[in-house]
Formats: structure tokens, sequence, C-alpha cells
């Protein structure tokens, strides 16, 4: 792992520098949908805004207390019911490369998969270029572990000096078996390591998943197809590992949701997007777990140190 001191590690709060916009087809909708990232003010954080939607009300913060449903995907709500599902890849890449404020609009129910990855999310963040803002950032540091378990699933939140992921998955098909990943997360390392990881799915739930009105814009395009024992996509996989480190990009996404940065460290055996969710929840609900950290604003940049930062709470 990279030592702490190495880590790129912004202390400023940054957005877009300017709009930019994509398109592409919802994962489970199969909708083609239109979305535009725009600069936002200090403190705003992460908001999606359905464009399509005429109440006044249409507005949908990033946050894990948003969180309306975990079946297949993360999907943020707001409480007129305004919803936007499949969130977790872009937030992955926000977090990814340290984005804190931006408004996200989108003409559909649903972010765009892309590819099945973060990397053209990322991809569009480079394009649009970041600019600091003359606020700290506010970071949510663990103070002891919390833990939630579903049956042999569990994921974990303990203190650390830097947000370190360790993940496992093991599934029956010898096209993925056990895998487990670490790393301290930093904008390098998630660019490099887990950026262009691709979500996956099993050709066998396929049927069942359109039956259920999911999976409808799915294709080799953008997920990666297990058939029992083999990978279909034709160019195969793009690490070794992919399937966990998408596990990873994905728990990147949802812990961002806690509305800033996470100081510990995440461990995690068999967890998805519902565990994920209620780790965050079980955090939240015990204030002597959690306390939120201003990055002093004369830290050198390029450093991590907890010592030069200030609780406000």
């Amino acid at each position: 792992m990279e030592e702490l001191s190495k880590l790129a590690v912004s202390t400023w709060q940054r957005t877009l520098k300017s709009s930019i916009r994509c398109s592409g087809v919802g994962l489970h909708t199969g909708d083609k949908i239109r979305m535009e990232l725009h600069p936002a003010a200090a403190s705003t954080g992460i908001v999606f805004r359905r464009s399509d939607v005429t109440i006044a009300n249409r507005d949908v913060p990033a946050r894990y207390d948003h969180v309306g449903s975990t079946d297949m995907c993360t999907t943020l709500a707001n409480a007129d019911g305004v919803s936007v599902s499949t969130v977790e890849h872009l937030m992955a890449a926000l977090a990814g490369c340290e984005i804190d404020n931006v408004l996200v609009s989108l003409d559909g129910p649903e972010v765009p998969i892309m590819d099945g990855s973060a990397e053209p999310f990322v991809f569009l963040i480079e394009c649009a270029g970041t600019i600091q803002l003359g606020e700290p950032r506010q970071a949510i540091r663990v103070l002891h572990p919390v833990v939630v378990r579903d049956g042999e699933s569990f994921a974990r939140l303990e203190p650390a000096d830097g947000f370190t992921i360790e993940f496992g998955i093991d599934f029956d098909s010898a096209a993925i078996g056990q895998q487990s990943f670490v790393m301290d997360v930093s904008p390098n390392a998630f660019k490099t390591e887990i950026s262009r990881a691709r979500t996956f799915g099993f050709l066998h739930e396929v049927e069942a998943l359109r039956n259920a009105g999911l999976g409808q814009g799915g294709s080799l395009d953008n997920v990666i197809v297990v058939d029992g024992d083999e990978v279909m996509n034709s160019d195969g996989l793009r690490f070794c590992n992919e399937f966990v480190r998408h596990k990873v990009l994905d728990c990147i996404g949802d812990m961002y949701l806690a509305g800033g940065p996470l100081i510990g460290k995440f461990s995690g055996v068999r967890a998805g997007h519902s565990l994920h969710h209620k780790l965050l929840e079980t955090l939240f609900a015990e204030d002597t777990a959690w306390t939120t950290i201003a990055m002093d604003r004369h830290m050198p940049v390029g450093t991590w140190c907890p010592e030069a930062m200030s609780a406000t709470a």
C-alpha cells in the first residue's frame, strides 16, 4: 500500500470548472438518458436534478438518508417521491476525483450506464476540469468500529488515518471464485486500479431481471456476463480480478453518500448496496461513532495529516 504521507489528498472543496454533458442508456430502464454535470458552490454537495419532472421539488441530495432502494442498484429519492437510480458508478467517480460539489441534471430516472464502469465519468470530469473553492473539505472520521451482518455477509467501518477498503467476494462460478482486494483510496489509485472495472451479472438471472422490469438496457457492451463458468464478453476481462475491483468501485460510490470523504477503514465480505447503506445508517445513528473534520486550510497540498485537522462536531 501507499504510505499516507504520499497520498494526493485535497484539503479544499472542489467543483467542476465548466459544465459537461453525455448521453447513454439506463441499465435497468433501457431509456436513453441525457446527463449534464454543472459546477456548484461550496458546501452544496452532490445534488441530482430531474429535468424531466415538473414539480417544484425535483432535486435529490446524494446522501445516505435519501436512499430509497438498494435493489440491484442504489436509488435516491426525495420527500416528494422524485428518484434517481444507479447512482453508484457516478458517485464513485466523483469520490475518486475528489469532487465535493456538483449539480447532476438528468432527463430520466437513471444515471446512464455507459460501459458499466466509472471510467467514462472520470473522463467527463477531467474534460470539464476542476477548481478549488474557498472552503475546506468536510470529512467524516470514524471514531469506533461499527458492523452490520446479513448471514455470511458483513460490512464494517473502523478508525484509520486515511480511507482504506478491504473487500472479499465468493461465487460458485469458476469464472469468479474467491477474490479479494485491498487498497488505500486516492485519486491516482482509483483511476488506475478501480475506475475501469465493469459491473457484472449472470446469464441465468437475465430473464428474471427483465421480467421484474430491471436490466432492460443491459448488454455485453456495458455488463460482464457470466454463463456458468465462462465470461461471454468477446473482449474478456480488463483485470484478472475485475469482479472484486468492481465491488470496490460500488463500495466507494455508496460510501460517498456519507456526505463527504470518509476517514476510516471499510472491510466487507459478500457485501452489496444494501449492507453499504445499512452500515452508513448504523454509523450515523451512533453519535459517538463519528465526527466531522474540517481539513485545515493551511495543510500542505498532497499530505494527509489527521493531527492538522480540527473537529467541528
